[in-house]
């Protein structure tokens, strides 16, 4: 159907949608952010990490790992990140899109028990059990991405991480999105990708993993993190930046509150990556929630965590940035 000609400044919207802020209210997390970001600061437990933001002009104290970060530094930043990023599988027909509006569906982790379908047992899950799954999702046609919803406890900690994404190999055709314990972790996992996709060039161009790094909050960037988050953008490996902050326990209890916090570290994140290799793909992620002060645990089903995912996925459509936001 021909329209009637241009439109200007025209929100659409087809079935439910869930808006947290305002533009303006977006605009004022932001500004708190950047704020946050300059006085305050994160603090960067890595010494790579460290000369890397002290070179890309950010006020770094060595003594304490305290960095600051100006405001042109953080944009420049944003404006360096891909818009969308290409989430490739073992075969082009299973190759998702990330970015704009697009949504997609992943399974989600990393729980470290499961539910022994045979005898009804509540154990450790295993290797096998990741092949199940990976078998499982490569089948479900709603499901665009692999994340392995439980881990192989049953093998060695120097090496679970890489037995996981064997496993994800060997039994999904879909794009895997892996967690990896530290940068020499991340290598290792993208020689093996490599070794499938024909060479580290050819996966760039078709990135078949993706990786990503937890910020500790409030406000750090512990040296495994800030290390997968250096390999994956010294090799253009996708990086999704997630935060976790509890509200009420590593964040302010509101809910403006937390997001500040949790931008916070994210940005900072993206700013490592972007200031390690311009035009890194950055995915802007969120497992944040709320605190339960009674039981003393983050709490994931509740109201208040699709909140905080939807406003980050607002937060990420304010910078740009295609989002990877956690259910309940």
């Amino acid at each position: 159907m021909k329209t009637r000609g241009p439109t200007a400044d025209t929100m659409m919207m087809a079935g439910w949608g869930l808006r947290m802020f305002s533009e303006d209210a977006l605009e004022k997390i932001h500004l708190a952010t950047l704020d946050v970001l300059q006085t305050t600061g994160v603090r960067v437990d890595a010494p790579e990490g460290l000369d890397i933001l002290d070179k890309g002009g950010c006020r770094v104290n060595r003594k304490t790992g305290v960095v600051r970060f100006p405001e042109h530094l953080v944009m420049d930043a944003i404006a360096t990140c891909p818009s969308q990023i290409l989430l490739a599988g073992l075969e082009p027909e299973m190759d998702f899109l990330m970015g704009g509006k697009t949504v997609g569906f992943t399974t989600f982790g990393t729980g470290v028990l499961t539910e022994d379908l045979e005898t009804g047992e509540i154990r450790e899950s295993t290797k096998e059990d990741v092949a199940w799954i990976a078998q499982l999702t490569d089948a479900l046609p709603n499901m665009d991405v692999l994340s392995s919803p439980v881990t192989a406890r049953d093998k060695p900690n120097a090496s679970y991480d890489l037995h996981m994404y064997e496993a994800a190999l060997l039994n999904c055709r879909k794009h895997y999105a892996c967690d990896a314990e530290d940068g020499d972790r991340v290598v290792k996992m993208i020689e093996m990708a490599a070794a499938v996709t024909g060479g580290l060039d050819a996966l760039q161009d078709r990135p078949i993993l993706s990786l990503c790094a937890c910020p500790t909050s409030p406000l750090q960037l512990i040296e495994a993190c800030a290390e997968v988050i250096i390999e994956s953008a010294r090799h253009l490996i996708p990086i999704n930046v997630l935060s976790m902050v509890m509200a009420g326990a590593t964040s302010p209890v509101s809910l403006s509150g937390a997001l500040v916090t949790h931008n916070v570290e994210v940005l900072a994140g993206l700013v490592l990556a972007q200031m390690t290799r311009p035009g890194a793909p950055v995915i802007y992620g969120s497992s944040s929630t709320t605190f339960d002060m009674r039981y003393g645990t983050a709490v994931v089903g509740v109201p208040e965590m699709a909140m905080i995912s939807a406003a980050a996925a607002d937060l990420a459509n304010f910078y740009g940035l295609p989002s990877y936001v956690a259910g309940g």
